[in-house]
């Protein structure tokens, strides 16, 4: 007997061992993708020096409500007003609140679990099955009272890296609904401008159809005292229709663009009747000069983009530890009793309590496979994050060209204009000295009229450069963990 014993003990570790060899295993399964470094997109990194041109890094800082920088209460409030009531920002917060929830249930699965249970029931037992008498065939009661636990033990962290995915994607929701938050500020603001370029071409144009009409009127006076001919009266009279045509598709454009602001503050179309901005009257805060360095840790959407990888190398681990062993504790105590007058009785208490093992030894590779999908999920994240940092630099980048462009262009032009004013000051002048004619006069208001159209266009330019560079530089917006969640214990 003792060596049968012996021989059982010594093939135990034997055959757990052979079990062992013949589970499911995760070789040969490993992500691809890497993740950029800032030198590789264009940033400056830590430690190197910066530019000579460059401004301090205060300079590049986009404040919370930069909007406010423009100067223009009715835009503060029209964004104050989106903000608070956005169809899109309360989408955003609802996958905020979705992502949280899911985290509070990965956080509960690390935590031991107690249920209770109460029973009672009246039923007839069979007299032709495996009942043995007196129960057969009798009608009796029975009741169960009960409470039971189980607590998962989490030796290879399944259950903990399935929480710190959830928390991953719960961070990312949070940075997510900031993005929403400064892309529709954004947009609020853009629109506004928008508004206020219309708003002044069409004074513009106003301006440019009663001098034309003047200039018809003239014409027709020289044609009538023989100095010009009906060719020079018929096109002073073509260029109104076309004035005419250009200030109803401005108006139209200023009518869309009072809509769209409308819709994007949850208006009706019609609250912003009487919104008239002015491009004069924005002032345009200052641009920094270079990327800034810490590019990258301020937008929200490259956050979103970087807590995406984190829950997908923690989803990875999960799909990992699968292939280990399951072990938890269970347990109840309760009373048990045929017949609810016996219920109560010491006699009817029963317990138990006990470990339990699973681990998974051939499963057709389902386990393989979920392991290669978490897999290309990580290397699709890490593209998606690598692709949202090439992005955010261009952006940034391109606006930054963009403002140069633009002031130089605006450089030249007011130069433009001052040789255009001084043609008008001087054709004026002879007018009224009697050296020359009012047509002259009008003509050269003409290339005024033409300078100022630019000017409005220019100077509309350049502060939707400053709106777009605003949100490039992250939208003023901060990613943090919000409270009362384990986001925030965490």
């Amino acid at each position: 007997m003792n060596s049968c014993f012996s021989a059982r003990r010594a093939l135990l570790p034997a055959l757990l061992a052979l079990a062992l060899a013949g589970c499911a295993n995760p070789g040969g399964i490993a992500p691809h993708a890497q993740l950029r470094e800032a030198a590789s997109v264009g940033l400056p990194t830590a430690g190197a020096p910066a530019p000579a041109d460059a401004p301090a890094q205060a300079d590049a800082e986009v404040a919370a409500d930069w909007w406010r920088a423009f100067g223009d209460p009715a835009l503060d409030r029209l964004v104050d007003q989106a903000l608070a009531g956005s169809p899109s920002l309360g989408l955003a917060r609802a996958r905020l609140a979705r992502a949280q929830a899911a985290a509070e249930a990965a956080d509960a699965t690390l935590l031991p679990q107690l249920n209770a249970d109460a029973n009672l029931t009246r039923q007839r037992y069979t007299e032709t099955g495996a009942v043995p008498a007196p129960l057969a065939g009798s009608v009796r009661e029975t009741g169960l009272l009960q409470l039971s636990g189980s607590w998962e033990l989490d030796f290879f962290g399944r259950n903990g890296a399935a929480l710190q995915a959830a928390l991953g994607s719960a961070r990312a929701a949070a940075a997510d609904a900031q993005a929403a938050r400064a892309l529709l500020a954004q947009q609020i603001v853009r629109g506004w401008l928008q508004l206020a370029r219309t708003q002044d071409l069409l004074a513009v144009a106003e301006r440019t159809l009663a001098q034309r009409e003047q200039q018809r009127t003239l014409v027709i006076d020289r044609v009538s005292a023989g100095l010009d001919t009906r060719m020079e009266q018929y096109q002073a009279e073509g260029g109104l229709p076309e004035t005419r045509q250009q200030i109803e598709a401005l108006r139209e454009q200023r009518t869309l663009a009072r809509h769209a602001l409308a819709a994007l503050a949850a208006l009706p179309p019609d609250a912003l009747a009487d919104a008239a901005p002015s491009v004069a009257a924005l002032p345009a805060p200052a641009l920094p000069a270079a990327l800034p360095a810490d590019l990258l840790g301020r937008r929200a959407d490259v956050a979103a983009a970087r807590w995406r990888v984190e829950a997908a190398v923690q989803d990875v681990g999960a799909a990992r530890a699968q292939f280990y062993p399951n072990i938890s504790l269970t347990g109840f105590a309760g009373l048990s009793s045929i017949g609810l007058n016996n219920l109560l009785q010491a006699g009817s208490l029963q317990w138990g309590i006990g470990p339990a093992l699973h681990l998974p030894l051939f499963d057709a590779g389902r386990l393989r496979a979920n392991l290669a999908g978490r897999t290309a999920d990580l290397d699709a994240a890490v593209e998606s994050y690598n692709g949202a940092i090439v992005g955010a630099v261009r952006e940034v980048a391109d606006q930054l060209a963009s403002a140069r462009s633009v002031a130089l262009q605006q450089r030249e032009q007011a130069a433009a204009q001052q040789a255009a004013e001084g043609a008008y000051g001087i054709a004026l002048q002879r007018y009224r000295a009697g050296l020359g004619n009012y047509l002259q006069v009008l003509t050269a208001e003409s290339s005024v009229l033409a300078q100022r159209r630019q000017q409005v266009e220019l100077a509309a330019r350049a502060l939707d450069v400053q709106a777009q560079l605003a949100h490039a530089l992250g939208g003023g917006v901060a990613v943090e963990p919000l409270p009362g969640t384990p986001l925030a214990r965490r």
